[in-house]
């Protein structure tokens, strides 16, 4: 009989599958539920319609984040995958670590969870109590496990809000979730509500074939572009440890307005109706690059917000009227929650999740059950999952320590404020996160976080691409538990597998950068910046310097 911990993991899609390899790098035993014939979760497009319960893309999804800031830590995406990658190219990577790590044995298809709830004697053993059911079979079950992961995410039960009249329309009003693709709306007059992510998607894609789209916002957007400085990856050029560090000593208004100012750049935000009250930093990141095109063309409309219904047509409230609408589109976002986990443990009100790094509960005695992905960082959410795990399966080992009960509840409680202060006040934004820093938070608690003063005295060129370089997953395993021997290069040839899908075409007489220029630029920027800091922070000790130098 194994004496290993078995760990129950709820959901198949990338938080389950990293996981259940983390269980196993753990020596842990998994045993993963997932409800659907096949993994990807979220990724996994079902062209036949979905279930209440169950996200899943668009059939024409293609991820905002790109592929070396979305990758796990040790699995980078193959070099010649582009660098945006559609859902279809999302799946295929899920499918290769699955496949490199042994993970489909591990996973149980068509099992639903029907209920989690503490062991009778959870006190003293802190074991779960798991109900499911074999679809298949139509069979119920209960198990014991040592520790539960939960990986069914946030974007499974629909938010769909009622508006006056609404009862009375007589087309059809569909929310975001239950949208495929265009077919079937093609000369369709259509109102879209609601401008995250996905309402910018299903407006911009709407805005090839229907007659009309008229983008009903409350509040505006900031829309920021996929491609940044010389067409590179957004996140590739902005998501770097020295320029996040150089621009947090800048006032957050000075902040928003350097933003703001560039990419109204690309489109004046006040001009094409879309400019907010809010700063760009107050939103969640909103990625869009056609949205201005379909607007310049006539085929999206954008409005205000919807103040109600007749017959046939939506009133705004800034009184306008547009008639002869065929549909409705809510893409009003989800409801937090987790239906099948006691509420005992967990009871979410107004998309506000009490947990302590948005991981742990503090409803019970004992950290054996950890809740995984319920954040939206400005960045990719799979490293932040994969490091989430990684800390949880240390602490089912023993390995880990919460901190006190009121350290934690302090901690929590700065976090809400400094959401409530920056942000504007919505559902939406109740989980948010900055990218680095919540990513340096978790690795500090799993022991993986890079120590660049110890990088600089062993590996400088490590350490300057560590520091200057974007902050690529792969620098959570240089150091720590579980470490990566891979990752040094991995960081390292970063820019080349940026690179390799664009250069399928080298122009005649294109000469290449010297990489020993960009080094002696970029040296002699760091220079720089110590001495303006210790001038600023230690002119005594830059004093005595000076002395001893001129002896």
């Amino acid at each position: 009989m194994s004496l290993r911990k078995r760990i129950a993991v709820v959901g198949g899609g990338a938080s389950g599958l990293t996981a259940i390899k983390c269980c196993l790098d753990e020596d842990l035993d998994p045993v993963c539920f997932e409800r659907s014939d096949q993994l990807g979760g979220l990724w996994l497009f079902r062209p036949g319609g979905k279930q209440d319960g169950e996200g899943t893309v668009m059939r024409s999804t293609v991820i905002d984040t790109s592929k070396e800031m979305m990758c796990w830590s040790d699995f980078p995406v193959p070099d010649d995958h582009p660098n945006f990658m559609h859902n279809t190219y999302v799946l295929k990577y899920f499918h290769m670590y699955a496949e490199t790590f042994g993970l489909l044995k591990y996973i149980k298809f068509r099992h639903a969870i029907i209920k989690v709830k503490p062991a009778r004697d959870f006190q003293t053993s802190g074991q779960w109590e798991v109900q499911y059911k074999d679809l298949e079979k139509d069979q119920e079950y209960t198990e014991i496990f040592d520790a539960v992961f939960c990986c069914t995410g946030h974007h499974t039960t629909k938010n769909q809000p009622k508006f006056p009249g609404q009862e009375k329309f007589q087309g059809k009003i569909v929310h975001s979730h239950d949208y495929s693709d265009e077919r079937g709306y093609e000369g369709k007059r259509v109102v879209v509500v609601g401008v995250g992510n996905s309402g910018n998607d299903v407006a911009s894609e709407l805005g090839k074939v229907a007659d009309k789209v008229f983008f009903s916002t409350r509040r505006g957007m900031w829309v920021m572009s996929l491609a940044d400085k010389d067409g590179l990856p957004w996140d590739i050029v902005q998501t770097r440890r020295l320029t996040n560090w150089l621009k947090s000593w800048l006032p957050f208004s000075w902040r928003c307005t350097m933003v703001e100012n560039d990419i109204n750049k690309r489109f004046n935000h006040e001009l094409f109706g879309l400019k907010p009250k809010h700063r760009i930093f107050s939103q969640h990141l909103t990625v869009n690059d056609t949205l201005p095109v379909r607007i310049l063309c006539g085929k999206v409309v954008m409005k205000t917000n919807i103040a109600g219904f007749t017959k046939t047509g939506v009133k705004f409230d800034d009184g306008t009227v547009e008639d002869d609408i065929d549909l409705v589109i809510l893409a009003t976002g989800y409801n937090y929650g987790f239906p099948y986990v006691d509420e005992s443990v967990i009871k979410i009100e107004k998309n506000v999740i009490n947990l302590y790094e948005y991981v742990w509960p503090l409803t019970i005695t004992h950290p054996t059950i950890a809740f995984i992905g319920c954040i939206q960082p400005d960045g990719s959410l799979f490293p932040c999952a994969e490091l989430q795990c990684r800390w949880a399966t240390r602490m089912f080992k023993g390995l880990c320590k919460l901190p006190s009960k009121d350290a934690m509840l302090a901690d929590m409680q700065r976090k809400h404020d400094v959401m409530a202060k920056r942000y504007v006040q919505t559902q939406r934004h109740t989980i948010e996160v900055d990218w680095i820093l919540y990513m340096d938070e978790l690795a500090r608690h799993v022991g993986c976080k890079p120590n660049l003063v110890k990088l600089f005295l062993t590996d400088p060129v490590l350490a300057w691409a560590v520091l200057t370089g974007p902050c690529v997953p792969y620098q959570y395993r240089l150091m720590g538990p579980k470490p990566w021997e891979g990752a040094r290069e991995a960081i390292l040839s970063t820019m080349d597998r940026v690179k390799k899908p664009l250069q399928t075409r080298i122009p005649a007489g294109c000469s290449k950068r010297s990489g020993f220029g960009r080094f002696f630029s970029m040296m002699v920027l760091l220079v720089a910046i110590s001495a303006v800091m210790v001038k600023l922070y230690y002119p005594d000790r830059l004093s005595s310097l000076a002395n001893m130098l001129s002896r």
